[in-house]
């Protein structure tokens, strides 16, 4: 057998995927060089978008897996370099598909990523919580999924997803860190130790503004929006930014909980946006006699539900209630959501229906461009 070609190496080099991009180093013009020697050396130079990319040693280690596999090569030299601008700029050419900057994608007539606004009426209803699981669980079904933390004031989402490396900048474009094959952006990963957020309306719609456009999202077929608490200005922004946002409500079962959610669910018919649901966290706990203790009270959902049906004229239905569990609240606190943990509890089966109803809704064909064009 004889040594493999220069294209027969960069052929193999196609298997190994940026694994924030999620697209094949050759495809985003990484691979610089390749060399091969009579005694079967291949030596392969790497451009990485930035020097300190925390994921450069699993590149380093995927380009040499999948070279050192192919005949007669007995050892993979790997060389890093960094992008030059000329790099940098085709590749933010690359990953835009020709789209001028600053354009929301999901805001776009022909796309179709479903947008779901997570909101509640109130802080400590474990909206983070069930945003958080939802993502991890669509992703286990095999969906490309993303969330952007629009809570800026009360971001969490990075730590409840294991997400410790910052976002990669490729001159205006963000790289959005991956946690459980859920793409993730967050004010917390450009703030310094937990420092507070102190800014007002028109910053806040900047923020999210660049969350939507300036940040590399890929082929999504579900992008989840951590809303804050209320019906303040973030809420209206995303209603400005992303008009097709569909809305879920998250409450608990106590009645008055139920009655200040309401207010999210009302915004939605003044922005014009759709209320596809409501989710009933910490419904009850489980004795160990199979008993059941409403710690908050019952029937909140459902109230909230017949409430917000009624006022905006179409079904908003139950999607789920959410048992109190302790490993629920452990899986927020070690960033390994119990949607995807091992198990079928009751709480992890109504998680992951709750999923499923949203994965699966139908899209509607209006304002969509279809391909077809009468004779």
């Amino acid at each position: 057998m004889s040594l493999p070609t220069v294209e027969e190496v960069t052929t193999a080099l196609a298997a190994v995927i940026d694994p924030e991009i999620r697209r094949p180093i050759t495809e985003l013009g990484m691979v610089r060089k390749v060399e091969i020697n009579p005694e079967g050396v291949v030596t392969v130079d790497i451009d990485l978008t930035t020097a300190g990319c925390p994921l450069r040693d699993k590149i380093t280690n995927d380009v040499r897996e999948v070279v050192i596999q192919l005949p007669e090569v007995v050892e993979v030299v790997v060389n890093i370099g960094v992008m030059d601008e000329k790099q940098k700029a085709n590749l933010r050419k690359t990953l835009r598909n020709g789209e001028p900057e600053r354009v929301i994608p999901f805001s776009q007539p022909g796309n179709l990523t479903r947008v779901y606004a997570i909101s509640s009426g109130k802080g400590g209803v474990g909206k983070s919580s069930m945003t958080v699981n939802l993502a991890t669980a669509m992703a286990a079904q095999g969906l490309k999924v993303g969330i952007v933390d629009a809570d800026i004031y009360g971001f969490s989402i990075p730590p409840m997803m294991k997400i410790q490396n910052p976002p990669q900048v490729v001159d205006n474009m963000i790289i959005p860190p991956v946690g459980y094959d859920v793409k993730v952006i967050s004010i917390g990963m450009f703030m310094q130790e937990n420092t507070p957020v102190v800014w007002r309306g028109p910053m806040l719609h900047r923020a999210l503004e660049q969350f939507f456009a300036d940040v590399f999202w890929g082929d999504l077929d579900v992008l989840l929006i951590d809303l804050p608490p209320g019906t303040g200005d973030i809420a209206i922004s995303v209603a400005q930014l992303i008009p097709n946002a569909e809305i879920v409500v998250v409450t608990t079962p106590q009645v008055a909980a139920a009655e200040v959610a309401e207010r999210a669910g009302m915004l939605a018919k003044q922005t014009e946006q759709r209320v596809v649901g409501v989710i009933e966290n910490m419904s009850y706990l489980e004795m160990p006699d199979g008993s059941r203790m409403e710690l908050f009270g019952s029937g909140g959902g459902q109230a909230l539900s017949a409430q917000l049906t009624e006022l905006l004229g179409y079904d908003v239905p139950l999607l789920a209630q959410v048992p109190l569990e302790q490993p629920l609240r452990e899986g927020g606190d070690t960033g390994h959501p119990i949607a995807i943990q091992d198990g079928t509890s009751a709480a992890q089966n109504a998680i992951r229906e709750a999923a499923s109803q949203l994965a699966t809704r139908a899209r509607g064909l209006s304002g969509r461009n279809l391909g077809v064009a009468p004779l």
